[in-house]
């Protein structure tokens, strides 16, 4: 279970510091857990705090009950926790197969690494000796980043809107590879969306509008307010 208590952060703004996420307190346990809100609430910023990318200004963040605040990001993938950028990595040089064979922990076969690729939507033979460079449109580098969380297969998994840039594969097959990574691995995925579609799939939604928490709970607790717009903006759908 993914604990965070009492988190706050502030980024150097020049002459003084702008307070980005302020007492933040909140439990990631569920099988699919949402974090919405509208642009500018903090959402990105919480995502890279749990992944070790950042480190909060206040507060701890705790992992099966250890204190991993101040973990790096390496620390924190050995322990159990993957990321995936919302604008993701490119690495000149590397091809997509050895990227999913680092992110698999072991050199995978080509055939390994084109089922991950399939699981995405992305015709393995066109891509696995493909380098992970600008040739790469940024919705095919989205959805081999997420073949790298699927080969990684942790107990926590956080996403930051996995689906941008990816129009032309169905909603409800980023969906499905979601499923599919929950049954291997028995952990949480948490996602950063202000999707209908993904929300829609949540246990657990948390809201968060101007670096606060202001509602959480279940899908049937938090979705309706949301789409009524009483509770931040309205979703896009």
């Amino acid at each position: 279970m993914l604990e965070l208590q009492h988190v706050s952060f502030a980024a150097d703004d020049g002459d003084s510091e702008k307070e980005i996420l302020d007492d933040v307190s909140l439990t990631v346990s569920e099988r699919f857990v949402a974090i919405t809100g509208p642009n500018g609430s903090g959402k990105s910023t919480l995502a890279k705090l749990i992944a070790g990318i950042i480190r909060p200004t206040q507060g701890k963040i705790m992992l099966d009950g250890e204190d991993i605040t101040q973990l790096s990001v390496t620390e924190r993938a050995h322990r159990g926790i993957s990321y995936a950028f919302q604008q993701p990595v490119r690495f000149k040089g590397l091809t997509v197969k050895d990227l999913i064979s680092l992110a698999a922990g072991k050199s995978l076969t080509v055939s390994e690494a084109c089922g991950y690729l399939s699981e995405v939507g992305l015709c393995a033979r066109d891509y696995v000796g493909r380098e992970v460079n600008a040739s790469l449109s940024g919705g095919e580098l989205k959805r081999i980043e997420i073949a790298t969380v699927l080969a990684r297969g942790t107990k926590l998994s956080v996403f930051d809107e996995p689906e941008a840039g990816i129009d032309l594969w169905s909603f409800q097959n980023l969906i499905s590879v979601f499923e599919k990574m929950h049954a291997r691995t028995n952990g949480s995925i948490l996602i950063i969306s202000h999707q209908e579609r993904i929300l829609n799939i949540a246990d657990k939604i948390i809201v968060i509008a101007n670096g606060r928490v202001t509602k959480q709970g279940t899908r049937e607790e938090v979705l309706p307010g949301l789409l009524a717009g009483r509770i931040c903006p309205a979703l896009e759908n």
